[in-house]
């Protein structure tokens, strides 16, 4: 679908907008496409930069300051240990104002938790190996100095690197704060938030000397989500709690859903916030400012989702190769040629891709294809293919898909996007599915909500799942899931 870049109707700024307005690629059958470094930082979080350097801190530490005899399994073990504290402290959140003078406080700490936790369990395991408190404390110390060093630079990049690709960013509220808000992201373009619209503004302008352009003003969430696809908007700035205004819950909801971020700031003589799960002040160049969490962002778990999806899958696929070449042949002598049926999903934050198959029924045209809800009792299934449904094993394929980071093992099952704009007008809910990668298999399913059941139900199981996401989680899904087939809860 071509996407048009005309400004909101009946604004006078909308001529005026014009230079602010950012169009994404298109590849050649016209579909908007990405661009490469949003999908990459969408896929793989922007945290890959700290991971290195806080792995890597404890490891140069090791080498200045411990004996060459040491066991180089401490060696690992200390650095996996300070990536894990470091999440657990919330250390890798996003963060538009950050800091290592406000982190060294949490890192000097930590790094003496790990080197007393080191000399103890060393000196129970390995006398020959114990240090002193001397070594300890040059070492934590060291330590400390290493990780705000290689902090520090990766700060500094991250700021530059933003003013020159500042994101396409909403600002969300009316009055004065909205004003200052807006003025500030304008004249200070090292937070990477770039103003390309005004939610409920009114028709409030900016002041003379903000150097900004006047922006649209969007009053209905249609010209919302259409200003959110057309300007690839990855950001939201609220200056109120999205639950304290009439329509900000449904706003919330629509912006997460399109994989917006959600900030929220507050009036500096209005109160303080509470910085619910956040592991140090952030500011908006002056403004308190905090990172509403919808459930969905969890940087370093989802990093180790990935990986556990991607061995997984690889595991799989070898595991299930005769499998899948015995259905290959079953399908190929019953059907014909045409094995594998390719077929068009919406995956994270509404993003196309093709999802594999063994086919069970040749549908007569793409229209059917594409639109048709089920066929689990079409007259037109063969025999294998009603074997395959029944046991699942025609989802097999998708495997691949997971090893390509199109789906994940556990998530939200992906729908057709004829359904996918269907469901989302009928269900309020049903968008926000797509803030996480969809899976093979989710909690709806091994709920039994699978084939033609509720998608109202299907929708608060996904959120529900999204929402209290964990490692454990999907391993309890997975472990469900198993059972299903060996019980033939296919459809």
């Amino acid at each position: 679908m071509t996407m048009e870049s005309a400004p909101v109707p009946g604004t006078a700024q909308a001529t005026a907008v014009q230079a602010h307005t950012v169009h994404p690629p298109r590849r050649s059958d016209g579909r908007i496409r990405a661009r490469r470094g949003e999908r990459r930082g969408v896929r793989r979080g922007r945290v890959v930069q700290l991971l290195c350097v806080d792995a890597l801190a404890p490891v140069v530490t090791f080498a200045l300051v411990v004996p060459a005899s040491w066991p180089w399994a401490v060696v690992a073990v200390q650095a996996l240990a300070q990536v894990l504290f470091f999440a657990r402290r919330g250390l890798y959140r996003r963060c538009l104002s950050p800091s290592v003078l406000s982190e060294l406080p949490a890192l000097l700490g930590l790094a003496l938790l790990q080197w007393y936790v080191t000399m103890e369990v060393l000196d129970v395991l390995a006398p020959q190996h114990a240090i002193g408190w001397a070594v300890l404390a040059y070492g934590a110390g060291a330590q400390t100095a290493l990780t705000c060093a290689g902090r520090a630079l990766v700060h500094r990049a991250r700021q530059r690197a933003a003013a020159r690709r500042p994101r396409s960013t909403l600002v969300v509220g009316s009055g004065p704060l909205a004003r200052q808000v807006t003025s500030a992201l304008y004249q200070h373009p090292g937070y990477g938030l770039r103003p390309v619209g005004l939610v409920g503004g009114g028709d409030e302008e900016l002041p003379a000397d903000s150097g900004a352009l006047p922006l649209p003003v969007l009053g209905t969430p249609q010209e919302v989500g259409r200003a959110v696809v057309q300007n690839s908007v990855r950001h939201a700035v609220f200056t109120a709690p999205p639950e304290a205004t009439p329509d900000g819950a449904a706003l919330f909801a629509l912006l997460t859903g399109h994989g917006c971020r959600v900030w929220l700031v507050t009036d500096p003589g209005a109160g303080t916030v509470p910085a619910r799960g956040t592991a140090r002040p952030d500011h908006l160049w002056g403004f308190g400012v905090r990172l509403l969490d919808d459930g969905s962002r969890r940087p370093l778990g989802h990093g180790v989702k990935r990986a556990t999806d991607a061995v997984l899958a690889a595991f799989g696929l070898l595991l299930a190769a005769p499998v899948m070449a015995a259905c290959a042949l079953a399908v190929r002598l019953s059907d014909g040629p045409g094995v594998i049926f390719r077929q068009e999903r919406i995956g994270r934050h509404g993003r196309p891709f093709v999802l594999l198959k063994f086919r069970t029924l040749r549908p007569a045209d793409a229209q059917e294809s594409a639109t048709r809800w089920n066929v689990a009792s079409d007259g037109r299934m063969s025999r294998v293919g009603r074997v395959l449904r029944r046991t699942s094993l025609d989802e097999l394929p998708q495997l691949w898909n997971v090893l390509r980071g199109d789906m994940s093992m556990v998530g939200p099952r992906p729908e057709r996007p004829f359904f996918v704009a269907q469901f989302s007008r009928a269900h309020p809910g049903y968008q926000a599915r797509h803030r996480m990668p969809v899976g093979i298999t989710g909690l709806a399913q091994v709920n039994g909500l699978r084939g033609d059941t509720s998608i109202e139900e299907r929708a608060r199981f996904d959120n529900r799942y999204i929402e209290t996401w964990s490692l454990w989680q999907d391993a309890c899904v997975l472990a469900r899931t198993a059972g299903s087939v060996f019980r033939l809860g296919g459809s």
